[in-house]
């Protein structure tokens, strides 16, 4: 298989990477000595607000393996990387971090797999990432969990952005025009003949991680939402257990009226109603943030926008 083909894109989304550009393409060519395969670098600048796109446009310039993306402002990491995906024309499209947590070193083995006939080759943390917090590992496996029980899709705990994709799964990627751009999910829901590898990140050397705890909620909704409608199926069957408890009181009313006692419990029915009202509002929340996909992907606005590239 590996005589078809003709080139591999990596493709690198950069937010404010200014600093892990350079050590990055030096790892990647130095990988890619020891391939026969011709190889491109993409990098998409994310709307940076450090020297991120004038390394990369110097790079460009110094090395004809280095291409380059410049969105208009931040879309993204998904956005971005769906770009490069986009204007790649590749036989093969490896996505990989710039902050070098990712392992260029694994990428042979990754295109040993392609070679046996696998389609999708995606990398997977073997465990909790050594260094982050406690409480950042905590909302890790926590988003992990609940992608899988409220989503469609089965996505493995650890698994990155960083994997190899043939060009059959990159065509299938490339028609797909969701406003909320999910890969993770994507790639997973696409099908093909796809395996794991596992790896042990490296430490972040320069920069900070823009994955928060609030991040990584957000993308778990975003990820639920855009995979399954399992959350609508919850709020019906909440609200059909709870007419049903509720009306386990009406027999203590009835007790109550005839005898002629006091119905007490003013504390009880109030906290009732004050936890029920939450409960509404938060399936209305759920309801609102359907209606809200559908209204944003109404208007077909593109996924991102390019303001500079030196691809054709």
């Amino acid at each position: 298989m590996s005589q078809l083909v003709k080139k591999i894109a990596i493709v690198i989304p950069a937010f404010n990477e200014s600093e892990n550009i350079k050590p990055l393409v030096d790892k990647l060519s130095e990988v890619f000595k020891g391939l026969h395969y011709n190889y491109e670098l993409i990098f998409v600048n994310d709307g940076s607000s450090d020297k991120t796109q004038k390394i990369v446009q110097e790079l460009s310039q110094e090395n004809s393996k280095v291409n380059y993306i410049e969105f208009s402002r931040n879309f993204g990491k998904d956005p971005a990387l769906k770009a490069g995906i986009d204007l790649s024309e590749s036989d093969i499209v490896i996505t990989i971090d710039a902050d070098l947590q990712h392992p260029p070193e694994l990428i042979p083995e990754m295109i040993a797999r392609w070679e046996e006939g696998y389609e999708v080759v995606y990398a997977y943390r073997k465990e909790a990432n050594p260094h982050y917090s406690l409480i950042h590992k905590a909302a890790a496996q926590s988003f992990y969990h609940f992608i899988n029980k409220l989503s469609e899709i089965d996505i493995e705990n650890g698994i990155s952005d960083f994997r190899l994709m043939d060009k059959k799964v990159v065509t299938i990627l490339k028609s797909i025009t969701e406003f909320e751009v999910f890969l993770r999910g994507m790639v997973k829901w696409v099908g093909f003949k796809q395996i794991g590898i596992a790896y042990t990140p490296a430490e972040r050397i320069y920069g900070d991680s823009t994955y928060s705890t609030k991040a990584l909620i957000k993308l778990a909704l975003q990820g639920i939402t855009s995979f399954s409608i399992k959350p609508l199926y919850t709020a019906v069957y909440l609200g059909f257990l709870f007419s049903i408890l509720s009306l386990l009181y009406i027999p203590y009313i009835i007790y109550s009226f005839y005898v002629g006692a006091e119905v007490h419990g003013w504390a009880s029915v109030i906290m009732t109603i004050v936890f029920f009202g939450g409960l509404q509002l938060v399936i209305l929340g759920i309801i609102g943030i359907y209606i809200g996909k559908l209204f944003i992907q109404a208007k077909r606005r593109p996924n991102y926008i390019i303001r500079n590239t030196n691809l054709n």
